[in-house]
């Protein structure tokens, strides 16, 4: 590498940590405004999200047809999924509900034809159906596997691939990736469920990446990495000991907040983003010291495990 070459990499490194000096001042005192004066318009937005008659689901499709969206609810319960619809139009709201199972990409594919010729096209996606098995990796059988990664990130890939275009087209959208904390830490016998949510982050951050460096301004994503949160979601008994369970309306208020923002990482509690590298960064003994001493993350694991036992046996009576 030539004189010439080093000082014009020393030269776009200087400029670059100037520009970003500037960005995170203009971050910081944009953060000052009050909320309602940060948020855009969501009007008439036609808002998809996936395993929306449930848990964290039915709670953001509650909040964002409040905002004035037209809110698409693709869920395999078809009960579920009218009384959301139902909830939602008696205050006023509009929302419309499918019946998909995102396993299945014919059915993705047919069921967002259906989308666009009865409602139009889908402008912001919350990609929030997720799956996970509590049980050690090798006893999870075959069929186990593939359908944790069907549900928690191929249906990523086919949902996105269906309406991005027209997003596009329009240079307007927004993509929302609905992970988890176990994305940014391995989580102990979740291991289908941790290896899609890290793949999961790999994929939005590549496709924010995509999508900014070839132009496209007005396409925004949100990435949201939460912890265990109470009475819905996947995990409605287990109560963690370090750190405390979400509260499920907090959690869904700060993803509003976050599509309504623009925002383009959430990670609840926000000091997750700093605990993992350095627990990650352990040495080994201390590694597992932390996870067994001060998270009890094996009693966490038992008790999903009884969770989705006591549920299996529940699916079988019906």
């Amino acid at each position: 590498m030539d004189l010439l070459n080093k000082m014009s990499i020393a030269c776009d490194i200087f400029l670059f940590l100037l520009t970003a000096l500037i960005d995170i001042f203009h971050s910081f005192f944009k953060s000052l405004i009050p909320r309602k004066y940060r948020c855009k318009k969501i009007d008439n937005e036609i808002v998809l999200i996936t395993g929306g008659a449930g848990g964290l689901g039915r709670l953001l499709s509650i909040k964002l047809a409040a905002l004035g969206a037209h809110v698409v609810i693709w869920d395999i319960n078809e009960s579920d999924i009218k009384k959301v619809v139902d909830e939602i139009k008696s205050l006023n709201g509009k929302c419309t509900g499918y019946v998909c199972d995102i396993t299945d990409k014919q059915e993705i594919y047919k069921t967002a034809s259906i989308i666009k010729k009865e409602i139009g096209n889908v402008t912001i996606i919350i990609n929030n159906a997720g799956f996970a098995y509590g049980k050690a990796f090798v006893d999870t059988n075959d069929d186990e596997i593939e359908k944790i990664f069907k549900i928690n990130i191929i249906s990523h890939f086919l949902i996105n691939k269906t309406f991005l275009p027209e997003m596009m087209k329009n240079n307007h959208g927004h993509i929302v990736t609905i992970s988890s904390a176990a994305g940014l830490g391995g989580a102990y016998r979740l291991t289908g469920y941790s290896a899609t949510k890290f793949a999961a982050n790999g994929y939005h951050n590549a496709l924010f990446a995509d999508l900014k460096i070839d132009g496209y301004d007005g396409i925004q994503t949100t990435l949201v990495c939460p912890y265990f949160f109470h009475t819905v979601g996947l995990f409605p008994i287990v109560k963690p000991r370090f750190p405390d369970a979400l509260d499920p309306n907090y959690l869904a208020d700060e993803i509003v907040f976050g599509i309504l923002t623009n925002k383009k990482t959430i990670v609840l509690p926000g000091y997750l983003k700093f605990v993992f590298p350095l627990i990650e960064n352990l040495p080994t003994k201390s590694y597992v010291k932390f996870l067994k001493k001060i998270c009890y993350a094996d009693e966490l694991s038992e008790s999903f495990a009884k969770y989705q036992k006591s549920m299996l046996k529940n699916d079988k009576k019906n």
